[in-house]
């Protein structure tokens, strides 16, 4: 198969994924509700105290985006399994890797959509200054998100033939999204602070280099994944 053909493919499948969620919003306005909550939470937590809403700001907010993704991930292949329209996706001619790249930026775009939600909440509730760092705020952010979005998508896919998959994708996800999650927590903490020591360029070169790897491996097993 071409690539004109694959890659209008995977912009069908994203464009679906993306319809769908758009006419509905059911799940959508789910994450965000989480999302907002797990923020309320963590906040009442850590008190009234700035200083330390500042300090916990970075993995809070992260957690948040790890708690909150979920849900999306989970309902990511739901429509196809209840419809029976997966099986016919897997026997359109063509390569498989395709419904991978397509249901990668739905739900990319999808959980970017919550973070500018969130973002701008935490920014409230934990007294964040975002003008000055937002670009390499904004770079964090879109690499942690990438790496997580593949491994959800990835994952997905694995827990989506499953009975109990809400309880499978975690316990498959979570220990693998251990160092992007390092990694974007201390880059974006670093940030937050003013970077006066310069850290954040590692961690991010870090995030770049686990993105590249997961991205790869996730790709290219993708296709043994879904057959099975």
């Amino acid at each position: 198969m071409g690539l004109p053909r694959e890659a209008g493919r995977v912009a069908a499948v994203a464009w679906k994924d993306l319809t769908a969620e758009r006419r509905t919003k059911a799940n959508f306005n789910a994450v965000v509700f989480l999302a907002a909550l797990i923020l309320f939470l963590f906040g009442f937590a850590l008190g009234p105290d700035a200083e330390a809403l500042r300090a916990a700001a970075a993995g809070a907010l992260w957690l948040t985006v790890l708690f909150s993704g979920v849900l999306a991930f989970n309902h990511s292949y739901q429509v196809e399994l209840e419809s029976g329209a997966l099986e016919a996706l897997l026997l359109y001619p063509g390569d498989h890797r395709s419904i991978f790249l397509g249901k990668l930026i739905a739900n990319l775009v999808f959980v970017l959509l919550v973070e500018a939600i969130v973002l701008p909440l935490a920014a409230v509730l934990y007294h964040l200054p975002l003008l000055r760092p937002f670009p390499g705020l904004a770079g964090v952010l879109l690499l942690g998100t990438v790496g997580f979005v593949t491994l959800g998508t990835f994952y997905a896919a694995i827990a989506s033939r499953v009975r109990a998959r809400e309880v499978l994708l975690p316990l498959l996800l979570f220990p693998m999204l251990v160092p992007v999650l390092l990694a974007a927590v201390e880059a974006t903490g670093a940030l937050l602070a003013g970077d006066p020591m310069k850290e954040s360029g590692g961690w991010i070169r870090l995030l770049l280099i686990f993105d590249v790897i997961f991205f790869v491996a996730s790709f290219f097993a993708f296709e043994y994944v879904i057959e099975e």
